[in-house]
């Protein structure tokens, strides 16, 4: 029961916000909108759905430059992949072979839980939100003329009867999306636009240019329900009236905004610049899009075998691109949403059960695993859980699945191929090797685009080893940890003592010769690298880097290397270096800031003992990189595998080594930060008067006691408890420093 004086309370924060227009809640700083004009390659977009749900739309356009919208979205099957269905409202009769029209929009606004725009300048208004597996479109249509709405079916079938039109469409691999959608409205006639023109009275369509069409009188509302399903029309339907069985956008408005605001409350900061808070939430926000949770009333259906399974008891999750999203989303997510995290997990290790080659995925989605990227670090997710104490999952299974995704499949990038000649190359000499000058490419598991990625493969499946011989020792396998522990060390194969850069060799072991870390390895990088170039793998060594800072020279040759990095030039003209190395955005030197392999550096001070460069580093890059614009994001986000850095790293807590149960620190950008754990716990972060330039750590305090470390255990956090910063302008330099309080390594 709410006490009088917090009765009083809320209505006082109520009355503020009606009248100041003051946000109170977590979701009024989200901002969809950061970042939908991309730099270079992908724009986020301004997405609507409930969290880690199935239903996510966003409009239909390149980005959001572009003046029109291709028809209303239905569903994102994958995330910025491929959608289905195309809603299409018009004042305009439909013309042959035009299954989606393309219209102009205006006055657009966007919440995470809403979706408001007009059309046909001011024709026609539009109103969406959606619930888990189901949503509902409002229209006004002004004026006399009459209105058109129309689905396509898109090679699928459509059926139009009365009220409702009903169907399926297919997307990649095979996977059918079904649908079930209703009107609160009878039309004044249905039909089919096809080939041949409208039909009206006809209720079947087929094929490309299919489609159903209701006709509305003018000067009406119409609301439009609808139901997805991957099983079937007769489940879409159940999804749909177990979740909406009214019309009532203004309901739906509430509980999407009750359970964003129930989600992002996970964690709540006080105090600070209004804008961090912006970009705070928003990053949060964008954390929650994937994984999706795709089962129905106990069922899901899995693209691994196309076959319906029984859910027992536990949702089923996937699309989760796993090389970016190991490395700060699942971590975060161990923080606040354990369980969730398990159940995902879980549905890895069911997904592999029920795939033909029963390897780990790497891109696992609703269309299946599409193994991109290079190396396998869906391992990582595994033995980072586990070392926070997360087990509700077949732990044995999931490690004879890792190790198949390691030692089975090829090492070869973005294939799904059985090992062979690298595999056996890389077993003997623990090394990928680069084709020498001239050698051509005979490999036949080697991606023509992609080439071989000999370092970051070498190097990322060293970590990879290191986090199977985490999941072996935790299970009591001492002799298999030990052998795969030894593995890890792979990467000094390739380290180049005299340039103390990773350096590709041949297969006779040489260096390859006349070789720029900026520039060598053609597009991409990729035939030496991958997307980016050798200075940012110069630091790819997470599972053991004191042994980095050893194979350099020591703590002051490190950092002296790691100034160098974020100082050196480009090399060339921008133009001449983002067309070669597009992905390597968001550059302060050679560090990018844009692309996931590089998210840890700028923590990497706080193992050469002087943290207070990662102080100044962590804030100075959120502040130029991620802003509260239109292009407030320097690379692709992939989903949260960049924003969770950015969560992460504006509460002043990061995971450099998944798989190891610790926090490096930087100073934190609120006064105060809230973080509540799934059981009820909290735990309290205070700096006092902190900002961009109060920004340095003078002292700290964990659970009263005076820490002088850079770094704190997991349990610490989940146990509840707090840590208290003293925060000053100028960088303590002997706080954290000692060779005592560097953070550990995983060896």
């Amino acid at each position: 029961m709410v006490g009088y004086k917090n009765m009083i309370m809320i209505c006082l924060a109520l009355a503020v916000s009606f009248t100041t227009g003051a946000k109170v809640n977590p979701v009024d700083y989200v901002n969809p909108y950061m970042g939908n004009i991309s730099h270079i390659l992908q724009p986020t977009r301004p997405t609507v759905h409930r969290p880690n749900s199935m239903l996510r739309i966003y409009p239909k356009r390149g980005d959001h430059t572009e003046t029109f919208i291709n028809g209303l979205p239905v569903i994102v099957v994958n995330h910025r992949e491929n959608t289905a269905f195309d809603l299409s409202a018009t004042r305009k009769t439909p013309g042959n072979f035009r299954q989606v029209v393309r219209t102009d929009y205006d006055n657009e606004e966007i919440t995470p839980y809403s979706y408001k725009t007009s059309l046909e300048n001011h024709g026609i208004l539009s109103e969406f939100s959606p619930s888990h597996r189901s949503a509902l479109y409002s229209f006004q249509f002004p004026g006399e003329e009459e209105a058109h709405v129309l689905l396509n079916a898109g090679g699928g079938e459509i059926n139009v009867d009365d009220t409702t039109i009903y169907g399926w469409q297919p997307t990649w691999g095979g996977v059918k999306v079904y649908i079930y959608m209703k009107s609160d409205t009878r039309p004044l006639r249905t039909g089919i636009q096809a080939d041949r023109g409208i039909s009206y009275g006809e209720n079947l369509g087929k094929g490309d240019d299919a489609c159903a069409i209701l006709t509305f009188k003018g000067d009406s509302k119409v609301n439009l329900k609808y139901g997805i399903s991957f099983i079937s029309v007769e489940q879409a339907k159940n999804n749909l009236e177990k979740e909406i069985p009214h019309y009532d956008i203004n309901r739906l408005y509430k509980e999407g905004r009750d359970e964003w605001n129930e989600k992002l409350g996970k964690i709540r900061v006080k105090g600070g610049d209004e804008n961090d808070k912006n970009v705070f939430y928003t990053s949060l926000y964008r954390c929650y899009e994937r994984p999706v949770n795709i089962s129905e009333d106990g069922r899901y259906f899995s693209a691994a075998d196309h076959k319906v399974h029984d859910d027992e008891g536990r949702p089923f999750y996937t699309d989760d691109w796993l090389w970016d999203t190991y490395r700060a989303a699942h971590p975060l997510r161990t923080l606040i949403f354990a369980g969730m995290e398990e159940d995902m997990i879980h549905s890895l290790v069911r997904t592999t059960n029920q795939s033909k080659d029963h390897w780990f995925p790497t891109f696992p989605s609703i269309t299946g695993d599409s193994r991109r990227m290079n190396c396998n670090h869906g391992v990582a997710v595994v033995a980072d859980a586990i070392s926070k104490g997360l087990d509700n999952f077949d732990v044995e299974t999931a490690l004879e699945q890792c190790r198949g995704a390691i030692e089975d499949k090829t090492l070869a990038p973005w294939s799904a191929r059985p090992g062979g000649w690298l595999n056996e190359f890389f077993a003997l000499n623990g090394y990928v090797p680069a084709l020498a000058p001239g050698e051509k490419e005979i490999q036949p598991d080697v991606n023509d685009w992609e080439k071989r990625q000999p370092v970051p493969v070498t190097l990322g499946t060293s970590y990879d080893y290191w986090c199977l011989s985490k999941i072996a020792e935790a299970i009591g396998r001492k002799e298999e940890s030990k052998k795969y522990k030894e593995k890890s060390y792979n990467y000094r194969n390739l380290f180049n003592p005299e340039t103390a850069f990773f350096h590709p060799k041949d297969k006779e072991g040489g260096f390859i010769p006349n070789f720029d870390y900026r520039f060598s390895g053609g597009q991409g990088a990729r035939e030496y690298y991958a997307e980016n170039n050798g200075w940012t793998y110069r630091w790819d060594v997470q599972h053991n880097i004191a042994d980095l800072i050893n194979l350099m020279g020591g703590n002051e040759k490190f950092s002296s290397n790691l100034d160098q990095t974020f100082d050196e030039w480009l090399g060339r003209s921008k133009y001449d270096f983002y067309s070669q190395l597009p992905d390597q955005t968001g550059n302060v030197g050679q560090f990018s800031m844009a692309n996931e392999p590089s998210l840890h550096i700028p923590y990497l001070y706080n193992y050469a003992g002087q943290p207070w460069k990662t102080q100044k580093r962590v804030r100075d890059l959120i502040h130029q990189w991620f802003r509260n614009d239109l292009m407030g994001m320097p690379g692709d986000e992939d989903g949260g595998g960049m924003s969770a850095f950015v969560v992460l790293s504006m509460i002043g807590l990061y995971p450099v080594t998944p798989g190891l149960p610790i926090y490096n620190l930087s100073s934190p950008f609120f006064d105060e930060v809230t973080i509540e754990t799934e059981d009820g716990k909290s735990f309290e972060i205070k700096a006092p008067g902190t900002n961009s330039n109060k920004k340095y750590i003078k002292s700290a305090r964990l659970n009263g006691k005076h820490i002088d470390k850079p770094w704190i255990y997991h349990d610490e956090i989940v146990n509840g408890g707090g840590l208290v910063y003293e925060m000053s302008e100028t960088p303590n330099k002997s706080w954290g420093s000692s060779k005592e309080s560097s953070p550990p390594s995983g060896l």
